[in-house]
C-alpha cells in the first residue's frame, strides 16, 4: 500500500492543477445539487421492533386522521394570586385564545379546558391541548408563531401563560459553536508548524471536504429522508478528522523535507507513509459510523452512514488534494523545525538548542525508564474517573431537562404544581379487541385492571374508534416521565397486558412520547453488546493487519475501553450527580441520555483508533527499520507526539465548542465527546501505550508465522520505499503507467 500511496501522491504533486480541478468542480456540482435540491423537512422518528411503535402504527391503520405521532402543544395558564381561572373575566380570555389556536392550518385539534376537565382542584391553573397534523420537527414556523402570538395575547390580559410540549421543537444552531473550533484549530496548527501558510492547508482541505458531505446530504435530503442532525453530525465529525489527517500528512511532509528530500519525493513519502496511517484509520471511523446501524433506528443509520461518508471524503482529500496544494505551496512551506519569518524564522539556533530534544522525547524516555509506576498511575486514575459510571442512569430529556429559563421549563412546573408530576408523562393505552367477543366489556376490563396497579393517579374512559374494534386509554403515573417509577409502570401495563391477551385476545399495546422514551433507551441498552463486539472485533483484525501483531490491537481495544468508561463516569459526575454543573451551565440534573453510551463507544472509537495507528505506527516503521523496540518508542514520540497532541486539541476544541449549547442534548455530547478525547489521547495513548510497549519489548510485536503468511502485507510502515534506487526510476515508473 505505502508504494501505491506513494505514487499517488507524487502524481497529485506533479499533476495538480488537474487534481485541484476536480475537487473544485466536486465542490460546485455538490452545492449545485443542494441549492437545487427539493426542500427536506425534518427526518420522520420511528422505532422499528418496539411496542410504542406498534401502537402508533395500530393508532393510524384504526384512527385514520388522528395525527397519533403529530405534534403537541400544551399552553398553561395560571390565575393571579387570589384568583382563579373559572372567574369569567379569565375564562373569555381563554376561549379566545382557545378559538385563535384553532385557526392553524396545520392544527388537527384544540381542546378546551372548560370542556375537557383541564382546570386544576384549587382552580389556580388550566391548560389547553393543541393537537398538530405533523411532526414537531416538521412544523412550520408560522405555528409557532401564532402559537407564542396567542400566550403574549393572554398575558397581555393578566394571566401567567406558557407553553409546553414538542411543537416547540427545533433543530440547534451549531454554526457558531463550528466556528469557535475552528478558530482554536487554527492557533493550534500555526503553533505546531510554526507557519501560517502550513497551518492554512489542513483547514482548507477540511472545510472544502465537509463542504462535498455536507451539500451531498443536502442534495439527498428529500430523497432518501436525512434530517438536520444528520448534516450536523457529518460535519462536526467530518471537521475534525478532515484537519486531523491533513495535519499528519503535512507534518510527515515537512520532516521528510528536513532528511533532505525533493519536494515531490517528500510529498510521495509523506502520502506513502503517513497517509498509510490515514487510511487505515479512516477505515476504523467508518467502521464504527455504520456500525451503528445494528441498533435497527432508521434515524441513527442514516446519522452513522452519512458521517461516514463525510469521513471518507476528508481521507480522500488528504491523500490527493494535500501533496496538490504543498506543491502550489513549493518553498513557502518550510522543511520541520524551521519556521516562517513571520513567526520568528530565520534567526539561527544555537548547537545546544538544535540538539536538545523535543518534550516527546522526554516524556517518552521517561515513561520507558518508569513504565510500572506510570502504567498503574494511567490505570487506577481512569478506574476512579470511572467509578461513577456504575450509577449511571438512562434515559431521553424530556421539558423537565430544559433551562429554567425556558417556557418549556415553566410549562411543565406548572403543570406538576397544578396537576402532579405524572401529568407530563401520561401514557397512552391502545386496546386491539377486534380479535374478542365482545369489545366493549375488553375495554372496560383494561381500564379496571390498570387502576389496580400501583403509581396510577387517573385513568381515563375508553374513547373507541368508529369500528368499535379498537379504543384508546390515557393514563396518568404518580411519578414524573424520566423517573424509575414511571418505567416500572409501563412494564407493569405490558405485562397486564399479556395476561389479558391471553385470557380475551385482546391486545393491549402502550405508546405515547414516555413509552417511546423508555422503549428506546431499551432498545439502545440492548445494542450496546452486540455493537461493541462488532465494532472493536472488525476493528482488531484491521491492526492486526495494520501492525502485524496480536498484543498491540488488544492493548488498543482494553485502552478504548477504559477511555470510555471514564468518559461515561465524567458524564454521570456532571449531568446526573451535578458536580461542576454551575461552571458546564447545567441547570438540572437526571438520567443520562440514553443515545450516549453507544453514541460515544462508535464516535470516540473511530477516533482512539486514530491516534493509535499515527503513533503506533511510526513505532512500528523504527521496530522494523532495526531500532530496539523501547528505542523505537522514543522514536515513535519524538515524530508523533507533538502532533498527536495537537490533533487532540483540535478535536477537543471542535466537541468542547458545543458546550455552550442551550440544549441539553448537545451540551452532553459535546462535554462527553471531548472529555472522552481527553482521556483517551492523553492519560491511554501517551502515557498507558508506551508503558505497555516498553513492558511487553520484542513480545509486542509477535504474531504466529502461519497467520503472518495468512495476512495481506499492506506495508504501512512503507519499508518498500526503503528498496527504491532513487526518485528516477519511480519517475519512469510513472511516466510507463
Amino acid at each position: 500500500m505505502a508504494t501505491f500511496l506513494y505514487r499517488l501522491g507524487r502524481l497529485a504533486f506533479r499533476r495538480r492543477h488537474f487534481v485541484a480541478l476536480i475537487w473544485v468542480a466536486l465542490l460546485t456540482l455538490a452545492g449545485v445539487g443542494a441549492a437545487s435540491a427539493p426542500a427536506a423537512g425534518n427526518s420522520s422518528f420511528s422505532i422499528p421492533g418496539t411496542e410504542a411503535q406498534k401502537a402508533f402504527d395500530l393508532l393510524e391503520q384504526r384512527f385514520p386522521g388522528m395525527s397519533a405521532d403529530g405534534a403537541t402543544a400544551r399552553v398553561v395558564f395560571k390565575a393571579p394570586d387570589g384568583e382563579k381561572m373559572t372567574d369569567a373575566a379569565h375564562k373569555a380570555t381563554v376561549e379566545k385564545t382557545v378559538k385563535e389556536l384553532s385557526d392553524g392550518s396545520e392544527v388537527a385539534s384544540v381542546a378546551d379546558p372548560y370542556e375537557g376537565n383541564a382546570v386544576s382542584k384549587d382552580g389556580s391553573i388550566a391548560y389547553a391541548s393543541v393537537s398538530y397534523k405533523v411532526s414537531g420537527m416538521e412544523l412550520e414556523d408560522s405555528s409557532r408563531d401564532a402559537l407564542e402570538t396567542a400566550a403574549d395575547e393572554a398575558r397581555d390580559a393578566g394571566l401567567t401563560v406558557e407553553i409546553g410540549g414538542d411543537a416547540l421543537q427545533t433543530t440547534p444552531e451549531t454554526g457558531a459553536t463550528e466556528i469557535i473550533g475552528i478558530a482554536i484549530a487554527a492557533v493550534v496548527l500555526v503553533i505546531t508548524f510554526g507557519s501560517l501558510l502550513a497551518a492554512g492547508l489542513p483547514l482548507l482541505t477540511a472545510i472544502v471536504g465537509v463542504g462535498i458531505g455536507v451539500s451531498t446530504i443536502a442534495a439527498l435530503a428529500a430523497a432518501l429522508d436525512l434530517g438536520s442532525t444528520t448534516s450536523t453530525l457529518a460535519s462536526m465529525i467530518g471537521l475534525a478528522v478532515g484537519i486531523d489527517y491533513a495535519l499528519f500528512i503535512v507534518s510527515r511532509y515537512r520532516a521528510e523535507l528536513a532528511e533532505g528530500r525533493s519536494r515531490e519525493d517528500a510529498a510521495g513519502r509523506a502520502v506513502g507513509t503517513a497517509g498509510s496511517a490515514v487510511v487505515f484509520a479512516g477505515l476504523t471511523v467508518v467502521i464504527a459510523l455504520v456500525g451503528l446501524s445494528v441498533v435497527n433506528i432508521p434515524m441513527l443509520t442514516k446519522m452513522g452512514v452519512a458521517a461516514a461518508g463525510t469521513v471518507v471524503i476528508a481521507v480522500l482529500i488528504a491523500l490527493t488534494m494535500i501533496p496538490a496544494l504543498l506543491g502550489f505551496a513549493g518553498r513557502r512551506v518550510r522543511p520541520a523545525g524551521e519556521k516562517s519569518k513571520l513567526l520568528g524564522g530565520g534567526r539561527a539556533k544555537s548547537a545546544a538548542k538544535a540538539a536538545k530534544p523535543n518534550m516527546g522525547t522526554r516524556w517518552a524516555s521517561f515513561v520507558v525508564r518508569r513504565p510500572v509506576a506510570v502504567l498503574l498511575l494511567g490505570v487506577l486514575g481512569l478506574g476512579a474517573a470511572a467509578v461513577p459510571a456504575a450509577s449511571l442512569e438512562l434515559g431521553l430529556p424530556d421539558d423537565g431537562a430544559q433551562p429554567t429559563s425556558t417556557t418549556q421549563r415553566k410549562a411543565y412546573d406548572l403543570l406538576s404544581e397544578g396537576f402532579g408530576p405524572g401529568f407530563n408523562g401520561p401514557l397512552l393505552i391502545v386496546v386491539d379487541a377486534k380479535g374478542s367477543d365482545d369489545a366493549k366489556a375488553a375495554f372496560t376490563e383494561v381500564g379496571d385492571e390498570i387502576k389496580g396497579l400501583k403509581d396510577v393517579v387517573t385513568v381515563t374512559p375508553a374513547a373507541p374508534n368508529k369500528a368499535g374494534d379498537t379504543a384508546t386509554i390515557t393514563v396518568i403515573p404518580d411519578s414524573k416521565p424520566s423517573s424509575a417509577s414511571t418505567e416500572e409502570l409501563v412494564h407493569a401495563i405490558r405485562d397486564k397486558g399479556s395476561e389479558i391477551k391471553a385470557s380475551t385476545d385482546t391486545e393491549v399495546l402502550v405508546t405515547g412520547s414516555t413509552a417511546m422514551n423508555i422503549d428506546v433507551s431499551q432498545k439502545l441498552n440492548d445494542a450496546l453488546i452486540p455493537y461493541l463486539i462488532l465494532v472493536v472485533g472488525l476493528a482488531f483484525l484491521l491492526l492486526i493487519v495494520v501492525f502485524r501483531s496480536i498484543l498491540v490491537p488488544l492493548k488498543a481495544a482494553l485502552g478504548f475501553l477504559l477511555s470510555v468508561m471514564a468518559a461515561l463516569g465524567a458524564v454521570v459526575a456532571v449531568f446526573q450527580w451535578g458536580w461542576l454543573s454551575g461552571l458546564m451551565g447545567v441547570e438540572e440534573t437526571g438520567p443520562v441520555m440514553s443515545m450516549m453510551p453507544i453514541f460515544m463507544v462508535g464516535v470516540v472509537f473511530g477516533l482512539a483508533m486514530d491516534y493509535e495507528v499515527f503513533l503506533v505506527t511510526r513505532m512500528r516503521e523504527a521496530y522494523v527499520h532495526g531500532e530496539k523496540p523501547s528505542q523505537a518508542v522514543v522514536t515513535g514520540f519524538r515524530h508523533g507526539a507533538r502532533v498527536v497532541t495537537a490533533a487532540a486539541v483540535i478535536m477537543m476544541a471542535v466537541f468542547a465548542g458545543f458546550i455552550g449549547s442551550s440544549e441539553s442534548m448537545i451540551k452532553m455530547i459535546g462535554f462527553g465527546l471531548a472529555i472522552a478525547v481527553f482521556f483517551d489521547a492523553f492519560i491511554v495513548r501517551m502515557a498507558i501505550v508506551p508503558a505497555v510497549l516498553a513492558l511487553l519489548g520484542k513480545r509486542a510485536w509477535w504474531l504466529p508465522k502461519w497467520l503472518d503468511r495468512a495476512l495481506p502485507n499492506v506495508d504501512v510502515e512503507g519499508e518498500g520505499l526503503r528498496t527504491r534506487s532513487d526518485a528516477g526510476d519511480e519517475d519512469r515508473e510513472l511516466v510507463r503507467a
